[in-house]
């Protein structure tokens, strides 16, 4: 198995790590499980009516290191994207995903519009002298590790929220591959679904703890909570259509998988 190469000196400071758990649910129990838990929580003031829209534009590297390791179930490993919400350009942030088992740390970097398109050109000098050192690390992803586009992801979000434990429990439906363009900020790019009808993803992300109340509602109907990732199921779902590199082989390039 090949050796990704990271960038020296990038983030040594000890990044917090967050709890996160996710289940698979159906649209009944969503329902209910929101009015078991709206009595001790608040819906996320920054949501209009309540939900919002996330689009994600996923890349992985040459060898698809961020799918193969979540599919081998490496506890330790990463994954990049650049996500907006409801198709604005108002909020572009690139996001680097860290995951441990179950813990997950993020860092992110804000993009503008031009910042976005030289991306998707492929012109990433740029990024090398950005002012954040997140940035600097995807020039070295993209340059070296060969860091390309590989699927967009979109799904409607509905949180809540509580500051104590700094708790949010999201209730995300409609999980959709968008194909047949990078544009994420084109609404009306063609979709694949990935979940069957009537199921949702629930996420549950907290810091340190999480008040007893709440976690005597969860798991729902004594459910365990599943190894959910929305970029493999979107990546199965549609990589024959957005990934120029697949059925590429891999090999003979610093080492074989």
């Amino acid at each position: 198995m090949k050796k990704v190469i990271e960038m020296p000196g990038a983030f040594q400071k000890t990044p917090q790590y967050r709890n996160e758990w996710k289940y698979f649910i159906s649209l009944w129990e969503a329902e209910l499980l929101k009015q078991r838990l709206l009595p001790f929580m608040e819906r996320d003031p920054f949501a209009q009516d309540g939900k919002y829209m996330i689009r994600s534009l996923y890349s992985d590297d040459y060898w698809n290191s961020a799918y193969e390791e979540k599919m081998m179930g490496v506890a330790d490993r990463k994954k990049w994207r650049i996500r907006i919400y409801n198709y604005s350009d108002s909020r572009i942030k690139l996001e680097r995903k860290k995951k441990w088992t179950s813990y997950i740390h993020k860092d992110s970097a804000s993009l503008t519009r031009e910042e976005f398109d030289r991306i998707l050109e492929g012109d990433y000098g740029f990024l090398l002298h950005h002012k954040n050192p997140l940035c600097q690390e995807f020039y070295y992803e993209c340059v070296v590790n060969l860091q390309r586009p590989k699927v967009i992801v979109d799904y409607e979000r509905e949180p809540l929220i509580r500051r104590e434990g700094d708790v949010r429990i999201t209730f995300d439906s409609d999980v959709r591959a968008a194909v047949c363009g990078w544009d994420i900020f084109d609404p009306d790019l063609p979709t694949l679904a990935t979940l069957e009808p009537g199921t949702l993803v629930l996420e549950v992300k907290f810091t340190e703890m999480i008040p007893q109340l709440i976690k005597e509602l969860l798991p729902v109907d004594g459910q365990e909570f599943s190894a959910i990732s929305k970029y493999t199921l979107c990546y199965e779902r549609a990589h024959h259509l957005t990934d120029v590199m697949a059925g590429i082989s891999k090999t003979n390039r610093r080492g074989t998988r």
